[in-house]
């Protein structure tokens, strides 16, 4: 009854939210508090099943909104099949795709001469040898194929496209994406401490944003990729504000058509996050009850015991990890799909590592149900200061005299949301150590 009643009073707040404010701000909270609980479970998985400290969150959802670009943006013909001096392959999208291919040629003859040989001054010098002559060569090839397509008409396009697809299908891409780059980091740094996993976790994640901003034949990196298609079935506000059988309903309720075509479209994205959220709590809920649930929480709470077992700890770690980013690499795709643009100044730690980790910890770590719940809270009350908070600083301003200090008061209200944030981590963590719905 207590987990009840704390849903009923997280709803409560939204219905509050479209009563007060309106229902369009109250339905865009709730879109992006669906959105949060989908990646607090994601986290929870990494965290509260298997006690991995990533802090690279914001890297798996920026590789999962690269994957709507290259899935469901809009072709490029130009600058995928654009030739110039130096380009070896027919088309430089090719080449660069064979550049790349290329360094993860070098970097796995890398690994097995360093398997191969044994230690000394020989193992050293072949082993520098080959990333040395491996990353010219992958330049030689790379840099001519990417100075092509970013010279076709840099202003609106240099990039290479993508193809076209719609954007449900970039949701498992990005998936995929984020997955794949899990694998790699985890095969490297799950064996390092919890603390220098952190760090480097941090560390690949920034590396990521940065090729993001910086690589424009990617995603046309700090100009920003635009144009991207929503969801089916999400319909734009326009379509519906032509389609007749939708002005018939808005003349037979007496409601503004441009207001009601907001509202719909908001309505559809929360039923399809929802929609989302419940089939991955339901799978979630079953795996944490079975076997595997019950061993993973063995692995988290004793490593030594568990590897006593005859189970292999680092092999489990390494699969959570993997999982846990998918799920966030899949929400990252979604809310490129829903912006409608990539932009990766979007990508901060502060937004998508560290306030997710407040909704695992307010919620509960280990419990799905506490993320979801740290997830739809924290989400409101991240966006709620943002429309409320100038209102509050103006009523709290009213008997003050016009002035530089009253307007510094209300100009700085949306920024409140930190203290908000910090108030409220330090109330759940002071009288609820374990969160609001704490692991049995």
């Amino acid at each position: 009854m207590k987990n009840l009643y704390l849903f009923l009073g997280v709803g409560v707040l939204y219905l509050l939210t479209g009563l007060l404010l309106s229902w369009n701000v109250s339905l865009s909270i709730l879109v992006i508090g669906l959105l949060s609980a989908i990646t607090a479970l994601g986290v929870n998985m990494q965290w509260g099943y298997a006690g991995l400290f990533s802090t690279g969150i914001v890297g798996s959802v920026a590789l999962g909104g690269l994957a709507v670009v290259f899935i469901s943006g809009q072709p490029v013909p130009q600058g995928f099949g654009a030739t110039g001096p130096g380009v070896f392959l027919p088309q430089a999208g090719w080449q660069i795709l064979g550049a790349l291919a290329l360094a993860l040629a070098v970097i796995a003859a890398a690994v097995k001469l360093w398997g191969a040989m044994s230690p000394g001054r020989a193992r050293s010098l072949a082993l520098t040898a080959v990333l040395i002559g491996g990353f010219f060569a992958y330049r030689a090839v790379f840099d001519p194929a990417v100075a092509a397509v970013e010279a076709f008409d840099p202003a609106t396009h240099g990039n290479i496209g993508g193809l076209g697809l719609p954007s449900l299908i970039a949701w498992p891409v990005g998936a995929v994406f984020a997955a794949a780059a899990a694998w790699a980091i985890g095969k490297i740094a799950l064996g390092l401490r919890e603390d220098y996993l952190a760090i480097a976790t941090l560390g690949i994640a920034e590396i990521i944003i940065a090729s993001i901003k910086s690589e424009d034949w990617m995603a046309r990196g700090v100009k920003n990729f635009i144009n991207l298609p929503r969801p089916w079935p999400v319909p734009y506000e326009v379509n519906l504000q032509a389609n007749p059988a939708f002005l018939e309903f808005c003349s037979q309720w007496g409601l503004n058509p441009v207001t009601a075509s907001t509202l719909m479209v908001k309505v559809i994205y929360c039923l399809v996050f929802a929609l989302i959220l419940a089939v991955l709590i339901w799978l979630l809920e079953r795996a944490v009850h079975s076997p595997w649930g019950r061993m993973m929480r063995a692995i988290r709470d004793n490593e030594i015991a568990a590897a006593a077992m005859g189970k292999d700890v680092k092999r489990q770690h390494l699969i959570i990890f993997i999982l846990g980013s998918a799920v966030v690499g899949m929400t990252g795709a979604m809310y490129v799909s829903m912006l409608g643009q990539l932009v990766p100044a979007e990508f901060n730690p502060l937004r998508f590592t560290f306030l997710i980790w407040i909704m695992v910890i307010v919620g509960g770590s280990g419990n799905n149900w506490g993320s979801v719940l740290g997830g739809l809270l924290v989400g409101w009350l991240w966006l709620i200061v943002d429309n409320a908070g100038p209102l509050v600083a103006t009523a709290i301003t009213a008997g003050m005299s016009d002035g530089p200090l009253k307007t510094h008061l209300i100009d700085v209200a949306p920024q409140m949301r930190l203290l908000t944030l910090g108030v409220c981590l330090l109330v759940v963590l002071r009288f609820a150590p374990k969160g609001l719905i704490p692991e049995k």
